[in-house]
């Protein structure tokens, strides 16, 4: 009964090994015919291992069975057979980081034959332990054999035992070096990494610098494909949208836009995706440089905290935009989740002196544009498709100034325009100069030369590129051209050099090219003086707003909230003076200029403006109500019309009090908004048909 247990289990536990190592080493080594895989490299170690242990049953099994575990003939082939396969194996997994194709022919070759030399042993455990009682066995006792004591003695011969474990041992040493040397060279995959489809190890490994608006990577100067490694944080975050306005950004890389990147047609990219912890919401991105559904949406739906990895081939060169596409799809893109990707064709582009990345975009808020404060996002306005900023590169103000873009008389430029929407589409011009090429569509081929403006639907990119010939100050707008003045879609190239008059004779004015802000402004009416008193709307009331779908003009509820909240409390003068500086930015510069110098036979200055300083009523009515015809600054005449402002009480007695305290201008008082209200109830200082009568 002993005896006949002790078979069972031996052959039970052996066969058990024998078929596991065959199957993980089929497994291990065939799909190395299609694409190499690291994790194989776990299934062969095992197999290395489960491999030692059969060669310790070759010297124990006799000592239970009473018979040696093999003939002499089939020990020496199922010892050379599994040894060979797995130094093959072995050969394989150091060769194939190098060399894909070669290394997966002998690690497909090493595999059959580890997992033959696997199966002969099960065969031959089976007719062992069954002994004589077993036709196939007692036709090998039947052969002349050597005896008993010699098998026993060729077995656990101390020489051979010792050289068998050294051979095994060089082997496993191989095998773990192997792996190791692999594991430095590939990323470990993580659970979340699983079924990211793999990318061909045998190209060149590059991690992918990206670059921050208005920078641009540099181009690619290699003439191969490589295969990219590229990781992007998704944040949420609360950053400036205009001077005393700010917005939680949800964004690509922490900036709005998102970074560019610049890849080459043919490389291969490894994407990883990070959703920052302190997220309230999963992200995505969706590449439109990406062949496959949704152009990676699918596969990098990342929950906070979270990283997912997918790859792909850049098989088209262009300008791609990229953008979160995480429902609902609007939002996360209204909220600034977009940026550009370059696939340079193979050939590269024409060299320029300068590059640069432009992104329209919009935002939707619940303030009206300019109001103060963090500004949540309006679905209902962005339903309508009525946005309160239409900016670029993620806010008002981010190419003017200090951040304008730079070149010298004579250079060359080229800049790549996206359009992330999410609703409007775009009419690129840059003011005072001619696109010389236009790559339409971010397509590779210039289709246009000597261009004015050109369209970038929503989602899509434009490639334009120019030739500086005199200096100057040139201004890049949405042509549609509210926006640009009123709304914030304005930048600037600041082009340094010597004249050519020949091409422009030096006269310009940059000042009409400031912004004006999104306030309403009314051209007053001359009015009959006998007519009923303020039958203009008060423009810090809901009634002038004319709400619609739960919003207004302007400012809705929100001003409603902030009218009475100014009536119950005066604003000290700091206040009114920050606030004023706003307001003046954003409404007043583009006529009256930054310093309040004003244009000279046009806009009367508000710098040590007597008319200005004399009469703080009269200039609250002039701001509320507007002015036409002719007055007297300074000892000079002007005639012209000045719009009314449909701006809050507040909003006027902040932008009065800070211009009558600047520029000059030295007034120890500040209006107040109940000042600004009692000139409205009175109805005085409204335009006159041959000037101010007051």
């Amino acid at each position: 009964m002993m005896d006949w247990f002790v078979r069972a289990f031996l052959k039970a536990s052996l066969t058990w090994l024998g078929l596991g190592v065959t199957l993980g080493l089929a497994m291990a080594a065939m799909p190395a015919w299609i694409i190499y895989r690291p994790a194989h490299l776990h299934l062969n170690l095992l197999g290395f291992v489960a491999m030692m242990i059969f060669g310790v049953a070759y010297h124990v099994v006799p000592r239970f069975t009473g018979h040696p575990l093999f003939s002499t003939r089939l020990a020496g082939m199922h010892w050379w057979v599994s040894n060979s396969g797995l130094l093959l194996l072995v050969t394989g997994f150091a060769v194939t980081p190098h060399a894909h194709s070669q290394g997966a022919w002998i690690l497909a070759i090493g595999g059959l034959l580890s997992a033959a030399g696997a199966y002969a042993f099960i065969l031959n455990i089976w007719r062992t332990i069954d002994g004589p009682g077993v036709p196939a066995a007692r036709a090998v006792a039947a052969r002349p054999s050597l005896p008993m004591a010699e098998a026993r003695e060729m077995s656990a011969s101390p020489r051979a035992l010792v050289q068998r474990i050294a051979v095994l041992t060089l082997l496993g040493v191989a095998t773990v070096g192997a792996q190791q040397q692999q594991q430095q060279q590939t990323p470990t995959p993580t659970a979340a990494m699983v079924h990211a489809s793999p990318v061909n190890r045998a190209l060149p490994v590059e991690t992918l610098t990206v670059a921050y608006a208005p920078n641009v990577p540099p181009p690619i100067t290699r003439k191969t494909s490589a295969r990219l490694v590229v990781r992007l944080e998704t944040r949420e975050l609360r950053k400036r949208l205009a001077d005393g306005v700010e917005y939680t950004f949800w964004t690509f890389g922490g900036s709005v836009p998102g970074p560019m990147i610049r890849i080459r047609e043919g490389d291969e990219v490894e994407f990883h995706l990070d959703n920052h912890p302190s997220s309230q919401m999963p992200h995505n991105i969706d590449l439109h440089a990406v062949t496959g559904p949704g152009g990676g949406a699918a596969s990098s739906f990342t929950a906070p905290g979270h990283t997912s990895q997918f790859s792909f081939t850049a098989l088209n060169a262009g300008l791609y935009v990229y953008h979160c596409a995480t429902a609902p799809v609007g939002m996360h893109i209204a909220n600034g989740m977009y940026g550009l990707v370059l696939v340079e064709p193979k050939d590269g582009l024409t060299p320029v002196d300068h590059e640069y990345y432009v992104l329209q975009s919009e935002f939707y808020t619940a303030g009206g544009h300019g109001d103060a404060g963090l500004q949540p996002f309006s679905m209902l306005k962005a339903l309508d498709e009525k946005p309160d900023y239409v900016v670029f590169n993620g806010s008002v103000g981010a190419l003017v100034g200090d951040n304008a873009l730079h070149a010298k008389v004579g250079e060359t430029m080229r800049l790549f325009v996206g359009n992330g929407g999410p609703n409007l589409v775009s009419s690129f011009h840059v003011i005072g100069e001619i696109f010389d090429r236009i790559f339409t569509e971010g397509g590779t081929i210039a289709n246009q030369n000597n261009g004015q403006t050109t369209l970038i639907p929503a989602g899509g990119s434009a490639i334009v590129e120019m030739k500086f010939d005199v200096p100057g100050t040139y201004v890049l707008v949405d042509h549609s051209i509210f926006r640009a003045f009123n709304k914030g879609a304005l930048g600037m190239i600041k082009v340094d050099g010597p004249e050519n008059l020949a091409v422009y004779s030096g006269k310009q004015g940059d000042f009409v090219y400031l912004p004006e802000g999104s306030t309403i402004l009314e051209v007053p009416a001359p009015v009959n003086t006998a007519a009923a008193p303020n039958t203009a709307p008060n423009a810090g009331t809901s009634a002038a707003r004319k709400p619609g779908r739960g919003t207004t003009t302007r400012n809705g509820v929100h001003m409603v909230a902030t009218a009475a909240t100014a009536a119950a409390r005066e604003p000290s003068r700091t206040e009114l003076m920050t606030r004023g500086r706003i307001v003046f930015t954003n409404n007043c510069v583009a006529c009256h200029q930054a310093a309040g110098q004003g244009v000279p036979g046009a806009f009367p200055p508000l710098a040590r403006s007597d008319f200005l300083l004399a009469k703080a009523d009269r200039a609250i009515g002039t701001v509320m109500h507007g002015l036409s015809g002719q007055i007297t600054v300074n000892g000079k005449t002007y005639n012209n019309v000045m719009p009314a402002m449909r701006i809050t009480d507040a909003d006027i007695a902040a932008v009065l009090t800070y211009v009558r305290n600047s520029f000059g201008n030295a007034t120890a008082d500040f209006v107040k908004v109940a000042d600004v209200k009692r000139v409205r109830a009175s109805g005085k200082f409204r335009p006159q048909a041959q000037g101010d009568a007051h």
